[in-house]
């Protein structure tokens, strides 16, 4: 597989530099780099970053699919493919960066099939995730392809055996030949660079990338290899939630791992379920007799955080529009700007779906999402409404029809955040209390990810 030559990324501000590098021959490995210089760390071009995101118009163009809603994920996840992976791998396949730096992907996970325990509910098996050989990518002398774990517009990522790392097991991102997402490639590799950098011994949870190569025109990116996403263990386990214990665990190592890149004047700015993948995704099997299914329950919490394609430095350009729709946050949806804490927003998304096992934005339409976050969080301030120039609004406030089919679907599947507590005892209280401050409307007055961490949830 490395049959071609690499260069520094400083080398990359001269654009024929990397252009000329994409059919070299000569057999060359580079290992983690920690020389570059912070200016190259910065590089973005413009173009690239505004076209990382699917526009409005592509996201409308989904409507037309049948909903389902929070009754349904819970009568029909045995019996159908899920709605929301559909919608999701819907839009990967037009989002040019997808979401699978490491680990296994959705497309591939619904493949693999589990054996089904039906035993006595205080019997238990341990399991762990096996993936199927491919044979779509042929080994060369120093790599053997094991198995593909993802494919995406950008590419694939396959996990690799690396014998000349003494066989050690690797997820390697393969990126189209194709300059946007090669661009894309590189600017998460100068992310990657610079993290690996400030954090050697990934104590703050972002994925090690071992090296990257480029082998004719196609840039390779190895990882560490990962267990599954959270998304995908929580829709392999029927979409049932996580335990309240397990999700404070897991929320304490997102946030610490996401204020490590904000205390470094970068912001995710994709942040979601699929992006945050476990070490290892080992879990125990028990059979539940009363509610007559299998449960995993995870052997392991600890998570690293993966996709940095779209990870934006303070100084640079910052897209008009970024973010997977369900976890956008609002100043975003109306054009107001952003900067770290519309991550924190994804977080409070992301943990409040930990908790339910779906999640409460589940829409494609802006107005309707506005829509979907009053109902559940309370009317948008007006000093946001005023800023925005987006054509939403009528005297100040939502132009909705809460009478239409749109609107009827918004109150059926929406309710004030605390209605979503499964009861009202301390952690549950504290986790919503949490939750309600990352969404708050303002991102002036949200909570910073550093007050999170003091919060009694986390410090429980």
């Amino acid at each position: 597989m490395r049959h071609s030559k690499q260069s520094h990324c400083p080398e990359w501000d001269d654009r024929r530099s990397w252009d000329q590098r994409k059919h070299s021959s000569s057999r060359k490995r580079r290992k983690r780099s920690h020389s570059s210089g912070q200016e190259s760390k910065h590089y973005k071009p413009n173009h690239v970053s505004e076209s990382h995101y699917l526009d409005d118009r592509a996201i409308n163009e989904r409507d037309h699919h049948d909903r389902r809603y929070v009754e349904e994920y819970r009568n029909d996840f045995c019996e159908v493919y899920d709605h929301r992976h559909y919608q999701r791998d819907y839009e990967k396949s037009h989002h040019h960066h997808y979401s699978k730096s490491s680990g296994r992907s959705r497309k591939s996970s619904h493949k693999r099939k589990h054996k089904r325990h039906h035993c006595s509910s205080h019997q238990s098996h341990s399991k762990s995730h096996r993936r199927k050989r491919s044979r779509s990518v042929e080994d060369d002398e120093e790599d053997e392809i094991v198995a593909t774990l993802g494919e995406g517009a950008f590419g694939k990522v396959v996990e690799c055996i690396d014998h000349d790392m003494r066989g050690m097991h690797v997820a390697v991102k393969i990126v189209k030949n194709v300059g946007r997402y090669r661009e894309a490639a590189r600017s998460e590799i100068q992310v990657l660079e610079h993290l690996n950098t400030m954090d050697p011994s990934s104590t703050f949870r972002c994925v090690q990338m071992l090296e990257w190569f480029d082998h004719h025109g196609h840039v390779c990116i190895v990882f560490e290899l990962l267990g599954l996403s959270t998304y995908d263990f929580i829709k392999e386990n029927s979409f049932l939630p996580f335990h309240i214990n397990d999700i404070r665990n897991m929320a304490y190592q997102i946030c610490q791992s996401i204020n490590f890149l904000h205390h470094n004047k970068l912001t995710h700015t994709d942040l979601k379920p699929e992006n945050i993948l476990f070490v290892e995704s080992d879990y125990i099997v028990k059979y539940n007799a009363k509610m007559k299914r299998d449960e995993r329950t995870l052997k392991n919490t600890d998570i690293k955080v993966v996709d940095f394609g779209s990870a934006t430095f303070d100084d640079e350009h910052h897209s008009t529009l970024v973010s997977t729709r369900h976890y956008r946050a609002p100043e975003v949806i109306l054009a107001l700007g952003w900067s770290q804490p519309c991550d924190v927003w994804s977080i409070g998304c992301i943990l409040i779906e930990y908790y339910l096992g779906f999640t409460v934005f589940q829409t494609h339409d802006s107005k309707e999402h506005l829509a979907m976050m009053e109902r559940i969080l309370g009317p948008l301030p007006a000093h946001m409404i005023k800023k925005s120039r987006k054509h939403y609004f009528h005297h100040n406030q939502l132009d909705w029809d809460e009478h239409s089919s749109a609107g009827r679907y918004v109150r059926r599947r929406c309710k004030p955040l605390k209605e979503f507590m499964h009861c009202q005892d301390t952690d549950h209280q504290s986790l919503f209390d949490l939750v309600r401050r990352m969404l708050e409307y303002d991102p002036a007055k949200r909570i910073t990810l550093d007050e999170a961490l003091q919060h009694p949830f986390l410090t429980h």
